[in-house]
C-alpha cells in the first residue's frame, strides 16, 4: 500500500484497524492450520514409512514365492492358475477430510480369496500355488494402502505449502503495511489537529488585541 495514495481522514483510520484486526485474526487461525497440518503430515510420514517397509517386504516375497512355484509347478501351471481367478478385485475410491483437506480413502474388494473364489479350484491346487497366490494378495492389499498414504502426504504438503505462503504474506507484507498506513494517518491527523489548534490561537490573539 503505498502511502501517497492513503486518505489522511478518520473514516479512514478506523477503517485500517479493522482490517488490521482482521488481518490479525486471519494469521492467528492460519497459523493454528499450518502447525495442525503438519502434526497430521508426520503422523501421515511414520504410516507411510510402514507402508513402504511393508510393500518392499511384500513385494520380495511375491518374487521368491512365484520363483519357487515355477521351479515346482512349472510356468505353464502357474499362468494357467493366475488365469483361472474370475473376479478382479474392486477399488472404491472415497474421500475423507483432514484439518479441511480433502484426501483419498481407498476401499478394495475381492483382493484376498480362498481357493474356491481363486478359480483354480481344490484339486488344481497345490501348497506352493496357494502360497504364491496369497503373497501376490498381500502385495496388491500393500500397494493399495500405499497409494492412498502417499496421495494423502501428497496433499497435505500442498496445504502446508499454501497454508505457509498466506501466513508469510500476512505477517511480512499485509499487516506491516496496513500498520505503517495507520501509523502514517495518526501522524498527518495529529499535525493537522496541531496546525488547527494553532490557528485558532492566533484568531484569538487577533480578536484580544482587537
Amino acid at each position: 500500500m503505498a502511502l501517497k495514495d492513503v486518505k489522511p481522514t478518520r473514516s479512514e483510520l478506523i477503517n485500517l484497524k479493522k482490517r488490521i484486526k482482521l488481518s490479525e485474526r486471519g494469521y492467528n487461525i492460519l497459523k493454528m492450520k499450518r502447525d495442525g497440518l503438519i502434526l497430521e503430515f508426520f503422523k501421515v510420514l511414520e504410516e507411510a514409512k510402514k507402508s513402504k517397509s511393508e510393500l518392499n517386504d511384500n513385494y520380495e516375497k511375491a518374487l521368491k514365492t512365484i520363483a519357487v512355484a515355477n521351479t515346482v509347478e512349472g510356468a505353464i501351471r502357474v499362468k494357467a492358475a493366475a488365469m483361472a481367478v474370475q473376479e478382479n478385485p474392486q477399488i472404491a475410491l472415497k474421500q475423507k477430510n483432514i484439518m479441511g483437506v480433502v484426501v483419498p480413502e481407498i476401499e478394495s474388494s475381492a483382493v484376498r480369496k480362498d481357493i474356491i473364489q481363486r478359480g483354480y479350484g481344490v484339486l488344481g491346487s497345490s501348497a506352493v500355488i496357494d502360497e504364491t497366490a496369497e503373497a501376490f494378495e498381500e502385495l496388491v492389499d500393500s500397494i493399495i494402502r500405499a497409494a492412498e498414504i502417499e496421495t494423502t502426504m501428497k496433499r497435505l504438503l500442498d496445504e502446508i505449502e499454501s497454508t505457509k505462503r498466506r501466513v508469510n504474506a500476512l505477517e511480512f507484507k499485509v499487516i506491516p503495511e496496513l500498520s505503517e498506513a495507520r501509523d502514517f494517518i495518526k501522524m498527518r491527523l495529529d499535525e493537522m489537529e496541531r496546525d488547527e489548534l494553532v490557528r485558532l490561537k492566533k484568531i484569538r490573539a487577533k480578536a484580544q488585541a482587537k
